[in-house]
């Protein structure tokens, strides 16, 4: 019935059959007769023959058509599949598995809400100023403990040292009049289970400042930024300075200045051990300092020296040392399912709170996490959910409720399958078609503006600021992007050039080359979707740049 040319990495229909209408054959009982009508009425739209010559050419070029790729393209509103390519294959999604993380959060925690972090204590305060006991910091998934400006405004903006919100608490308790702490300075982050690091991650990642381990206290986005200045002579030790300062003393260093001239030697080495990281070489005299960003690898260590340091320069007397209170890693059953609490255990209501911190909206931590693609804000997202569905904020428990979001809101069971909530694990896949369902539904969902609003979008901001610029694309395009080795994606909605409201899903496996020329073919698909589609008139220059993705 349907002849096909076959091409590396998934097959494709020959120019004169819709893409729409392949492998009819294996889709079970009533689907068939629907999915071959509506091929057959698709087939007969014009724009959609161009759409479809257009993606032939764009994916017969030497170096797509040795790659794998799956790609649908949908009606916003109808549901109607206008082009369809290994929809219901596997995937490694990379980064757009933030998009179901970001939706699950949306929809389970709400977009108002926020994370509390405290500075409490079991001991009460005397009118001395004296704490008898120990001052504790309680985490509790703050995901933007930091300098970072929000509402995010199309670019990072940090305002003041990185330790800013740990000295506006400090500050509120000195004014309550705390002068004196007779205990030690504690870093509660139990209310996350200690597992830092999700399932599938490579060992690779875990120093770079993308794969920063999970805490229930993240300090910085858990990132270490390191500066490294030569010493006066060769043969003198490399100046090391951090940010936050606290971080240096969980760094391990062995850098020495040679002789002027010629380029840094710097190398990062994994190493067993407290001190993670190792950086060794050398920076030539008289060179400019190099900064490197690496993962900070003790947050909750770091932020409870680093509220000592701040009482310390504020005059409080601190009698005992830092220490840090963890949870047990979290049990799972041999299929992955999270082993759940026979009850929560309530906070405690008696302590004494001498200072408190409020997050931003959640609405505003998922912008910037689809914006810029962050890994660690997805991450905690997906445990902050486990605990408020099923009392863990395990990734195992947080998955389990995904999937149960998932099934809800008509995406078929066993078409998502991720062990993070970034897509960082090579072990994640999802289908094209999974990826569409979810973001049909998200347009139609309360938190929908939200939603939408939080991805980049082509040529204007986020990880799509410099794609499909000056473009017939430019600013029609709202979609998140994701890169791992050999993979990229691209998911999200478009309006087309004729006022078509279009959800699509991109993904290209085994690729490659690396930069722009990856992405390339990518974006050129989708700047086809916003020329050729849409059979109703032509918006308006005006509206086009008014309205934009919708």
């Amino acid at each position: 019935m349907v002849g096909f040319s076959k091409l590396r990495g998934g097959c494709r229909a020959s120019a004169a059959i819709a893409i729409v209408a392949m492998c009819l054959a294996a889709i079970p009982g009533p689907r068939l007769a629907d999915a071959a009508g509506e091929a057959a009425r698709v087939s007969q739209r014009p724009d959609v023959a161009r759409f479809r010559a257009r993606v032939e050419s764009i994916l017969s070029g030497k170096q797509a058509a040795r790659s794998y790729w799956g790609i649908l393209v949908t009606d916003r509103d109808t549901g109607e599949t206008l082009y369809s390519l290994n929809a219901d294959h596997f995937f490694t999604p990379a980064s757009n598995a933030k998009l179901v993380t970001t939706a699950l959060a949306l929809s389970t925690l709400g977009p108002d809400y926020r994370f509390r972090t405290t500075l409490e204590s079991d001991a009460s305060l005397g009118s001395d100023g004296k704490l008898a006991g120990d001052l504790i910091l309680v985490g509790r998934g703050d995901p933007d403990l930091s300098n970072r400006v929000f509402p995010f405004a199309g670019e990072l903006a940090r305002q003041g040292p990185t330790d800013r919100v740990f000295a506006d608490m400090v500050d509120a308790a000195v004014a309550k009049g705390l002068r004196d702490v007779d205990g030690d300075i504690v870093a509660d982050d139990s209310s996350f289970p200690y597992d830092p690091y999700p399932a599938g991650w490579s060992v690779g990642d875990l120093f770079f400042d993308f794969g920063v381990p999970v805490s229930a206290i993240t300090f910085n986005d858990n990132i270490v930024s390191i500066g490294i200045q030569p010493g006066a002579r060769p043969g003198d030790p490399a100046v090391i300075s951090t940010q936050p300062a606290a971080a240096l003393v969980t760094l391990a260093h062995s850098v020495e200045t040679s002789a002027a001239g010629g380029m840094p030697e710097i190398a990062v080495v994994r190493q067993p051990g407290a001190n993670f990281l190792l950086l060794r070489g050398k920076i030539p005299a008289g060179h400019d300092a190099v900064k490197l960003d690496l993962a900070m690898i003790a947050p909750a260590e770091t932020a409870a020296r680093t509220v000592r340091d701040l009482l310390e320069a504020r005059g409080v007397r601190v009698t005992g040392g830092i220490r840090v209170q963890h949870s047990p890693p979290p049990e799972t059953t041999a299929e992955g399912e999270p082993v759940l609490p026979l009850e929560v255990p309530p906070e405690p209501n008696h302590r004494l709170v001498l200072a408190e911190h409020l997050s931003p909206p959640l609405r505003e931590s998922v912008e910037l996490t689809n914006k810029i693609s962050q890994n660690l804000h997805a991450e905690i997202f997906l445990r902050a959910v486990g605990r408020e569905k099923l009392g863990l904020a395990s990734t195992a428990a947080g998955l389990k409720v995904e999937r149960q979001f998932l099934h809800s809101v008509g995406v078929a069971d066993g078409d998502v399958v991720l062990s993070d909530g970034s897509g960082l694990s090579r072990d994640d896949l999802v289908t094209p078609r999974a990826m569409v369902d979810l973001l049909r539904y998200a347009s139609r969902a309360p938190w929908a503006s939200d939603f939408m609003s939080s991805l980049p979008v082509s040529g204007a901001n986020g990880t799509l600021t410099g794609r499909m610029r000056n473009s017939p694309a430019t600013g029609l395009i709202q979609a998140k992007t994701g890169a791992t080795e050999r993979v990229h994606a691209l998911t999200g909605y478009a309006t087309t050039l004729r006022g078509e409201y279009l959800v699509f899903s991109i993904f290209c496996n085994n690729e490659a080359q690396h930069g722009a020329g990856a992405t390339k073919p990518l974006d050129d698909i989708a700047t086809a979707m916003v020329e050729t589609l849409g059979h109703v008139p032509a918006i308006s220059n005006a509206a086009r740049t008014k309205g934009g993705a919708q």
